[in-house]
């Protein structure tokens, strides 16, 4: 009987085979292939340089574009508002550029901010009221923090206070002005001597979903605008050197659709004042940048590949036995599932590390917005993504022991593996269709490519055909996991150990001297 490492030998000699070996190298080269050219054909169409991207503290790409009445503010001090009424419009999309109706989207906002100077990305903390999330206390862009719920109006106004302490700034609200009520802290690590304070308002384009497909959707954005109206304005710890400016951080008034609303900036009268903005403040959408993952389009058809190479591992050892040579047995089956999930691996660790950095520089060098993964959130998906192929290898293998047809096994991994994972990738089906897909089907585990976050004080169609997978990775490749281990399983009590195996060729060879 052969020891373990011989067998683990034997079965890598035979997978080694030239044609399986040029098999799993024109899997690696479909990854890079593809995603070079996915990263080579995207260019940034600037007339000239394209201005840069904002980035938020931590180097993430952000939105930050607001109406800003601002002074400036020392080291301790506060600024304390009473809000009295917003409102808004919205603006719908081609043909009818005309049709704006009144209403605020749930993100709109108007409130206080202090914010190291007006450059776009510089930390800041807010305190506002939103259109339908009530008050919130948000932060660099990504921290938010829920306040009291509700609107306001001239008989239920707001009352806002934000207080700085050298990096800590507290936000606090009243609905009468006298008695307060805590609604975060933020440490704001680093903050100048002197920062700008004051009153904003902005609002992030409203999400259509347009039916495509089978009943998908792809997403349309409309322009709306919202406006604040202020009164007891009180600064304490005010820089004296500095009154009262109005700027607009980002690009305003500038777009065909606002040119059918008022300009956005602060105008004062009556002892009132009214901000009016749009835009947003907070992470950046897939609308402004490509997320990694998206350098990985050559995934499909390689995984194809690696499926019927894992497929034919198993179904020619079955024609192999039934020709007269040795059956399949259990440890022969075990040492195939890891010398093709071995060779699985190398193959997509080399060939998705190779392309996701290199196809990353690309669309960078070409000037396109990138929403950087972190270091370690890279390392995850690269090692993620080549454990997950291997698994897919192996449950292959399992299928064609299991049912020890070639076509049918093919035909079945592909089915539960390649399929669900493709056409949940473009908005072809139902969003709630492609989420079952993803939670319930062995293409869950390709969530370990997932780069996006998704917020939820973002408006976005947070769909599969988006990025966005139900599941997080850890989650989905417990559910890849789950089926290789049950396949696997019922594989390995189908055919016989290594006596049996004996046995069973004993007999046919009996049979057939007979």
């Amino acid at each position: 009987m052969l020891t373990t490492n011989e067998l683990l030998r034997q079965e890598w000699t035979r997978f080694r085979r030239p044609g399986r070996l040029i098999a799993m190298a024109a899997a690696a080269l479909t990854v890079l292939v593809l995603g070079l050219l996915y990263a080579n054909g995207n260019h940034a169409s600037c007339d000239g340089p394209c201005p840069a991207d904002p980035r938020g503290p931590d180097g993430s790409l952000v939105s930050d574009q607001f109406s800003f009445l601002h002074r400036d503010l020392g080291q301790n001090g506060s600024i304390t508002v009473r809000l009295t009424f917003m409102t808004g419009t919205i603006t719908y999309p081609p043909p009818n550029h005309d049709a704006i109706v009144p209403g605020l989207v749930p993100w709109a906002k108007a409130g206080i901010i202090v914010k190291d100077g007006v450059r776009q990305g510089s930390s800041y903390a807010a305190l506002m009221l939103t259109g339908g999330h009530g008050v919130r206390m948000q932060y660099d862009y990504t921290h938010d923090i829920a306040g009291s719920a509700g609107g306001v109006s001239a008989r239920s106004p707001r009352w806002l206070r934000l207080t700085r302490s050298g990096d800590t700034l507290t936000g606090d609200e009243s609905v009468d002005g006298s008695q307060w009520a805590k609604v975060g802290v933020a440490k704001l690590s680093g903050l100048p001597r002197t920062v700008q304070v004051g009153l904003f308002a902005t609002s992030p384009g409203d999400l259509t979903l347009r039916r495509v497909g089978l009943g998908g959707a792809t997403e349309e954005t409309r322009f709306t605008q919202a406006g604040g109206t202020f009164d007891h304005v009180g600064v304490e710890g005010a820089v004296s050197t500095g009154g009262w400016r109005s700027d607009l951080v980002g690009e305003m008034n500038h777009t065909d659709w606002e040119k059918y609303h008022k300009a956005s900036g602060a105008v004062e009268a009556n002892g009132t004042v009214t901000v009016t903005g749009a835009g947003d403040i907070g992470p950046m959408g897939t609308d402004g940048g490509r997320p990694a993952e998206r350098t990985l389009t050559g995934l499909t058809p390689a995984l194809l590949i690696l499926l019927v190479v894992a497929v034919r591992f198993v179904t020619a050892e079955h024609r192999r036995g039934a020709a007269g040579g040795a059956p399949l047995t259990r440890q022969a089956l075990a040492a195939k599932a890891i010398v093709a999930g071995a060779a699985t691996f190398v193959t997509g660790l080399l060939s998705v590390g190779t392309v996701l950095p290199a196809g990353l520089a690309i669309l960078r060098s070409n000037g396109i917005p990138v929403i950087e993964p972190s270091a370690l959130t890279e390392v995850r998906v690269v090692v993620g993504l080549a454990a997950v192929l291997a698994l897919t290898a192996v449950l292959a293998l399992a299928l064609a022991a299991v049912l020890r047809r070639t076509w049918p096994a093919i035909l079945l991994a592909i089915t539960t593996l390649a399929l669900p994972y493709a056409v949940t990738a473009v908005p072809l089906l139902p969003d709630t269709l492609s989420r079952r897909l993803l939670r319930t089907t062995p293409a869950a585990g390709f969530a370990t490519q997932q780069t996006l976050t998704e917020y939820p004080q973002v408006i976005a169609h947070y769909a599969p055909s988006a990025g966005y997978f139900p599941l997080p990775w850890w989650a989905g490749t417990g559910v890849l996991c789950m089926y290789v281990a049950v396949v696997l399983g019922v594989a390995l009590r189908r055919v016989p150990g290594t006596g049996e195996g004996k046995g069973r060729a004993r007999g046919a060879c009996r049979t057939s001297l007979l």
